[in-house]
């Protein structure tokens, strides 16, 4: 595997399997998978308790924001660090690019979840879980497909665990970071959750940028990201209304009476 000409120049080895246009269309649909994943985990559970419309519209917003998002820092991030390992003698990534870019995209994202329509249902942190499944599928197909042009067959053990671990935790750690924005927007902390926004985002686009190297760096990314991962349920918890976790309780406790009673009744006819 050549890493260096293939990732750096985006270029396909010349006995690749496909064509440019299949390896796009096969980091899109393990995005998007990872996005669908992540929507049946959290979205579905809450499934009546939030604006089901302001969702998918910022489901909308967030493919646009990071289309633009994943290829800036493709261009001025992944890019740079891909020509460093190629070469020891190039200039390392600017820090200071990578700052704007996730300082520009929080704003963005502050801005998306701080609409009216968000706030009057205080949806912050649902909208920013799809929000931020959307902004990371993206984020995971840029880099998806600077993986795939590195590799000449699928046999290799790496690509599997970078595919799946792109597929899984884009989506999800951007969800995190937008649902947890949005926790600290209810809490009114609007420039504290900007600017922690930007910290988390540099960190995971350094750590993804390794990922597409070294399958050593999702090590690291897996336990975090599931650690936080538990605490989404209590983000989105505290933005249900008190009326509607009633509602809600009594909704899991009539379906754990409807299984017990069906696991009884199939006992009694075996």
């Amino acid at each position: 595997m050549n890493w260096g000409n293939a990732l750096m120049k985006g270029t396909l080895h010349p006995s690749t399997m496909a064509s440019a246009f299949f390896l796009f269309q096969a980091a899109s649909i393990t995005s998007l998978l990872g996005m669908t994943l992540g929507w049946r985990g959290v979205m579905t559970k809450y499934s009546g308790f939030y604006d089901l419309p302001t969702a998918w519209s910022n489901v909308f917003w967030g493919l646009l924001l990071g289309g633009f998002y994943a290829s800036l820092t493709h261009n001025y991030i992944l890019n740079p660090y891909l020509r460093m390992v190629e070469d020891s003698q190039a200039q390392i990534p600017n820090p200071l690019d990578l700052l704007f870019l996730c300082l520009v995209a929080s704003i963005a994202a502050h801005m998306l979840l701080r609409r009216e329509r968000v706030r009057t249902g205080s949806s912050q942190p649902t909208s920013g879980w799809a929000l931020g499944l959307a902004i990371g599928a993206m984020m995971g197909m840029v880099h998806l497909y600077r993986v795939y042009a590195g590799y000449d067959t699928v046999l290799s053990w790496k690509l599997w665990v970078t595919t799946i671990g792109f597929g899984l935790f884009a989506p999800r750690t951007e969800a995190l970071i937008c649902s947890f924005h949005g926790h600290l927007m209810l809490q009114g902390k609007r420039w504290g959750a900007v600017l922690r926004s930007t910290f988390w985002r540099c960190s995971y686009v350094v750590m993804f940028s390794y990922a597409t190297i070294d399958p050593l760096a999702w090590v690291f990314i897996v336990p975090f990201t599931l650690l936080i991962d538990k605490k989404a349920k209590v983000w989105i918890w505290d933005s249900i209304p008190s009326e509607g976790k009633k509602r809600l309780r009594k909704m899991w406790a009539r379906q754990v009476r409807e299984a017990r009673n069906t696991n009884n009744g199939s006992q009694e006819t075996a």
